[in-house]
């Protein structure tokens, strides 16, 4: 399932969204310039390695701070064209409206701390693994889990690929966001059953989820009412 759009217009201006998407893609373009013995380097000072984190935390001489830096740095790091394309391509659609019932600042701050969660989750769950994480999946899974709380009666226009099939169709947000939960709880748990084999951070995602679902109740404004968008499907 890819999704293209969802039918909520932003209220206001997403200034931040459009200024996270920005900075990712200086960031990322930046990379795919560099010779790969130096990206490499870069991947591994500013993104989020577990074992050199639990070094840290061993470690009574050790600044805190330099282990807890590369999380945020890591945010804006990805590993390729198609997860820089794909993870922007979620936070276009969905972050604008999270932004809406934040208001600027608040969905700042919100997006950086879901994607701290979804590293200490992850973290939690491998923290003896020696490569680094990097990636705004994380985050952006809070804004997933946000948007889920927020808009369920929203409706995403979806590209669904089924086996030589190919449709768009609407999908209700709920169903879409659910899916899409569900398809890292059963990929995160078969990574657990391998012993962590695969590349992808999959239980940084479900963290982020769980973060945004809970984080959301504490950053959308008041007057925001979460149900606001619902409607039958």
């Amino acid at each position: 399932m890819i999704p293209l759009k969802d039918d909520i217009p932003s209220e206001t201006f997403p200034l931040v969204n459009y200024l996270l998407i920005f900075v990712n893609s200086v960031v990322f373009l930046y990379e795919v310039s560099l010779p790969p013995a130096v990206l490499q380097h870069l991947l591994y000072t500013y993104g989020f390695v577990p074992i050199k984190f639990s070094a840290i935390l061993s470690c009574p001489h050790c600044s805190l701070l330099s282990g807890i830096l590369p999380i945020f740095t890591a945010m804006f790091l990805h590993g390729g064209w198609f997860h820089f394309l794909g993870n922007m391509l979620f936070l276009y659609i969905f972050g604008d409206n999270v932004e809406d019932a934040m208001g600027h600042l608040r969905y700042l701050i919100f997006y950086l701390l879901s994607g701290f969660a979804a590293a200490m989750f992850q973290y939690l769950i491998n923290p003896h693994f020696s490569g680094p994480m990097i990636g705004a999946s994380g985050a952006i899974a809070g804004v997933l889990g946000a948007y889920f709380v927020l808009y369920p009666g929203a409706r995403v226009l979806t590209l669904l690929f089924f086996f030589i099939f190919v449709d768009v169709v609407y999908i209700p947000a709920f169903f879409f966001l659910f899916l899409w939960f569900l398809f890292q709880v059963l990929n995160g748990s078969a990574a657990l059953a391998m012993a962590g084999a695969g590349g992808v951070a999959w239980w940084a995602h479900i963290g982020g989820f769980v973060a945004g679902v809970s984080l959301v109740w504490v950053f959308r404004k008041r007057e925001t009412h979460g149900y606001k968008t619902f409607r039958p499907w």
